[in-house]
């Protein structure tokens, strides 16, 4: 009889990308190298990625450091807005930015994406048929980062909104059976030299 196992997996923000998003920038292409070797020592089963160049090249970049570890493209690791709320979910002093914010997406996405952000969760997060831990590296973007984080914390839908993750910073989850998911390690850029470590975080984050 076939038991179940710890997921670990490993999550990423794409590297730096270059202003029109159609590539990497030199540093972003360093990030996602430095990524790779910060990942080492980990048997990784699969690499994940979004189907967008900035994901796409990034985990090439990283999946040069590991022999034989497939790269899976995917629509549920791309870049979509996962939840919408309502605006009285949302605290009062955040309410009228981020209603702001979320308004400038089209009705198609909005649509959307709440559908890819069920099938991210069914297909990324919880434990593995097996006996052997699993070892997953998901690249990825910002709002899909915070989706699978405030899940994993079990914090309310609408919480994605203002969770930043630095490009090509880890966090690490773990799905073990009977558990709840525990957040090994967040935002982590100590990989990264301080010239490249914050891109894709708020000026007060550079820390």
């Amino acid at each position: 009889m076939t038991g179940t196992a710890a997921r670990y997996l490993y999550l990423t923000r794409h590297g730096e990308a270059s202003p029109d998003e159609s590539e990497l920038t030199d540093a972003g292409r360093r990030q996602a190298g430095l990524l790779g070797e910060r990942l080492g020592g980990v048997p990784l089963a699969v690499i994940h990625h979004g189907p967008l160049a900035r994901a796409g090249q990034t985990a090439r970049l990283v999946g040069e450091r590991f022999d034989g570890v497939p790269l899976r493209c995917s629509e549920e690791a791309g870049d979509y807005v996962p939840y919408l709320p309502a605006r009285e979910e949302l605290p009062p002093e955040a309410a009228d930015d981020w209603t702001a914010f979320l308004e400038q997406f089209t009705a198609e996405e909005r649509a959307e994406g709440p559908r890819l952000a069920a099938a991210a969760l069914a297909r990324f997060t919880g434990p593995v048929a097996g006996d052997e831990p699993r070892h997953e590296l998901l690249v990825t973007h910002n709002f899909l980062t915070g989706w699978l984080i405030r899940a994993a914390l079990g914090a309310p839908r609408w919480r994605w909104l203002g969770i930043n993750h630095a490009n090509a910073a880890l966090t690490v989850i773990r799905y073990a059976p009977d558990r709840p998911p525990a957040v090994l390690l967040f935002n982590d850029t100590g990989h990264l030299p301080a010239g490249i470590r914050w891109t894709g975080c708020p000026p007060e984050f550079w820390i």
